[in-house]
């Protein structure tokens, strides 16, 4: 159990200690329609061209564009044969190559001409034998959804992290809050209400069925802050005080094989602690690639504690960031965030004009 006093683990070795249990959970396979927003488990790639003919793309008669050249309401083409209606999205009949509109034909005489592939696809245009669809690690957006439903898969197989979030004492403005945070890097969120009695804690803890358990709570130095020591009862504390601000009172441990990470129960330290050590455990369970950072200037300056990884959370404003603050952060400004900048331990801090990477919420 760590003392107050003790001196605080660094961010980057508290999430190699963190993440050094933490094993891709096993892939299941789901239908599409519950895929998007889950981190998918393989890549998939197009089977064969897309469409595999030439197809219709809008309805009307399948003709051959040279055999009605010139054809106008007053220089008329007689077909030798009438030809075949097609709709939108049928494949074009043998020897035909374009769509003539329906008013285009009087009884089977052509009044208007079409060029060769006028209103069709061509085969292959939408999508080539081989072409990525959906690459392993990645996040699965709606967007990935049309290119799989048109290549013929109808399930995809994801990696979602079961997260079992232990929530202590009252009141709990925050669970819905770390649960869509949980839920938008990939996991699923179980939460289990507990009392500030150790033996209770480690009961949650211990609990099967997840793949990592987040403590939400208890995690300070108070007369009724026993998370830490719940952990130690159904495992073992690794460290227990961090060089992150706001989230100095945060910890990580495992019960059996399970990594645990305790949260404390303000909300800037709570949320600090999940983005900076939560998301990457979630990251390494589900065995998501991390996305290309997305950078900015910041409107103002950042001043940051040197020694202590600090969290700045951020508002996206046109192509500029407005800095909010991190530390005691009142709540009406918290929730005008949707992104955070992680200001390394060697900082002092960045300048006004700054160009920095920002993580969005």
């Amino acid at each position: 159990m760590r003392a107050a006093s003790a001196a605080l683990t660094p961010l980057a070795d508290a999430l190699a200690l963190l993440l050094r249990c933490a094993k891709p959970v096993a892939p299941q396979s789901v239908p599409l329609v519950r895929a998007a927003g889950h981190i998918a488990a393989t890549s998939l790639m197009v089977p064969h061209d897309i469409p595999a003919g030439l197809t219709a793309l809008r309805d009307g008669f399948a003709v051959e564009a040279e055999q009605i050249s010139g054809a106008s309401p007053y220089a008329p083409v007689m077909l030798p044969r009438a030809p075949a209606w097609v709709e939108a999205g049928e494949r074009l009949p043998p020897g035909t190559d374009a769509i003539l509109a329906a008013e285009g034909l009087e009884h089977r005489s052509a009044v208007a001409e079409v060029g060769p592939g006028e209103g069709t696809r061509a085969v292959g245009e939408d999508f080539s034998e081989g072409d990525a669809l959906l690459t392993a690690g990645e996040r699965i957006e709606p967007r990935h959804l049309l290119g799989l439903a048109a290549a013929g898969f109808i399930e995809v197989a994801i990696r979602e992290a079961r997260i079992r979030l232990v929530v202590t004492g009252a009141p709990d403005l925050l669970s819905p809050t770390l649960s869509a945070v949980i839920a938008r890097a990939g996991g699923l969120t179980e939460t289990v209400a507990v009392p500030d009695d150790p033996e209770r804690i480690a009961h949650a803890i211990a609990a099967d069925g997840a793949d990592a358990v987040f403590v939400l709570g208890g995690t300070g130095f108070g007369r009724s802050d026993r998370s830490a020591e719940g952990l130690a009862q159904a495992g073992r504390v690794v460290a227990h005080g961090l060089a992150l601000r706001p989230g100095e009172t945060a910890g990580i441990g495992e019960a059996g094989e399970c990594p645990v990470l305790l949260l404390p129960g303000r909300p800037d330290a709570a949320l600090a602690a999940v983005l900076a050590l939560g998301r990457p455990l979630i990251a390494a369970l589900t065995g998501a690639v991390k996305a290309a950072p997305m950078t900015r200037p910041i409107s103002r300056k950042i001043t940051s504690i040197v020694g202590l990884a600090e969290i700045v959370f951020v508002r996206v404003q046109g192509s500029d960031i407005d800095p909010l603050g991190g530390a005691d952060l009142a709540l009406r400004r918290l929730i005008e965030a949707d992104g955070f900048v992680l200001v390394p331990p060697e900082r002092e801090g960045y300048p006004v004009g700054s160009v920095v990477e920002v993580v969005p919420l």
